[in-house]
């Protein structure tokens, strides 16, 4: 550690490790839901939800909400993937999230080095949102429709 510096600051709480580890792999589905939540964990329901905000602002959960089976409702789910120049990476970035169809974005170490999902209402909206992803960007878009789909049920503890 460098002399003078204090560590950095965990950005979690026990709290908030608490709300996070028990909040993975289900949510009630009862009138007020947040209020369920509060009481398994023993806190507030507007402390639940305030802590929840904080966690949004602050990027520490970059979504939260349902997982859907999108094509039982009609809609349909697609991986996507672009070759972004290193240059025009974080304008690129910003575009493309700023699609609300685009569920989340991540980099590869690839010629094809962006990937991101998205999902539409409807089959056809996937062919829709790449080209104007493609218009906002100029860079080409590369959908991989679904063959198959595996469930992986994935908890990621805060510690």
């Amino acid at each position: 550690m460098l002399e003078g510096l204090a560590p950095p600051r965990d950005p979690l709480d026990d709290i908030d490790r608490r709300l996070i580890n028990g909040l993975q792999g289900g949510f009630p589905l009862a009138h007020r839901p947040y209020g369920v939540v509060a009481e398994r964990l023993g806190l507030g329901e507007e402390e639940v939800i305030r802590r929840l905000r904080r966690l949004l602002v602050d990027r520490v959960l970059t979504r939260f909400g349902p997982m859907f089976q999108i094509e039982r409702a009609g809609g349909a789910f697609c991986l996507a993937a672009m070759e972004v120049p290193e240059e025009r990476w974080a304008e690129v970035v910003e575009r493309v999230n700023g699609f609300p169809e685009v569920a989340h974005n991540y980099r590869r170490e690839h010629r094809l080095n962006m990937w991101f999902v998205l999902a539409t209402e409807t089959p056809d909206g996937i062919a829709a949102c790449a080209r104007e992803i493609e218009r906002a960007t100029g860079l080409a878009v590369q959908c991989f429709p679904k063959e198959r789909e595996y469930f992986v049920g994935m908890k990621l503890e805060a510690r």
